[in-house]
């Protein structure tokens, strides 16, 4: 193959082609909460610089999915711990790590709630800007249980190819490197079956650090015995 294929070692934004303009562009840049670490830049830089007329992009299409957890035993174990750390209490520490998402395998029967679509980029025309962003968010309890935490995935498109595919990394689907990417509540949420807990997703990259994310979730729910509405910062790095 070493009369087809030339390797260019380099960052795309510093290389130069031996050609103007390509007719695929092929890239695993996808991290933890699909923008973790920001290496979407270089893909988007890529393609305005290098991509034919009716050029493909793999994958085109990417979207970032939420649900609700009951997950009372993580809670014990890792936050509760806090309360009591040889006799000391530390309880001021419990915010701290609640809020650093936990990138991890999500067991199917902790799932309570139904599943939202709160993000979608069609890599043919995305901006950097557009990876800053704030959507709304609504979740529909399956049965009446306490919502500890909302655990987030992606999932990547081929829509432009033969058969179309779809790289999932869904808690429902074959487990991934990606796992899914939770985020516990610091109050949780007692529901009732049926009910809706909505909200807002916000991200946009850590000013200290551009690999890093900032995201804020607020979340709202109301019923006869449970009223909560607030927000809560999280840092994912």
């Amino acid at each position: 193959m070493e009369d087809r294929i030339t390797l260019i070692r380099g960052k795309a934004e510093s290389v130069e082609l031996p050609v103007e303009k390509v007719d695929i562009i092929i890239s695993e840049w996808m991290g933890y909460f699909l923008l973790f670490e920001s290496m979407l830049d270089t893909v988007l830089y890529a393609r305005d610089k290098y991509l034919g007329k009716d050029g493909l992009m793999l994958p085109d299409r990417v979207s970032l999915h939420m649900v609700g957890l009951e997950d009372s035993k993580y809670i014990a174990e890792k936050f509760g711990f806090w309360d009591n750390v040889y006799d000391v209490k530390m309880s001021s520490l419990k915010r701290v790590a609640l809020s650093e998402p936990l990138v991890e395998k999500v067991p199917k029967k902790n799932i309570i709630t139904s599943e939202c679509k709160f993000f979608e980029l069609d890599l043919y025309k995305a901006r950097i800007e557009d990876l800053t962003f704030a959507h709304k968010y609504q979740l529909r309890l399956k049965v009446s249980d306490t919502v500890h935490a909302l655990a987030c995935w992606f999932d990547a498109e081929f829509t432009r190819l033969q058969k179309k595919q779809k790289l999932s990394t869904s808690p429902y689907k074959t487990l991934t490197h990606w796992r899914q990417t939770i985020f516990y509540l610091g109050r949780p949420i007692a529901g009732t079956k049926g009910n809706v807990i909505s909200g807002s997703v916000a991200v946009k990259r850590a000013e200290e650090n551009f690999r890093e994310l900032d995201i804020k979730l607020s979340f709202h729910y109301r019923d006869d015995k449970e009223d909560a509405n607030y927000i809560q910062l999280y840092k994912l790095r």
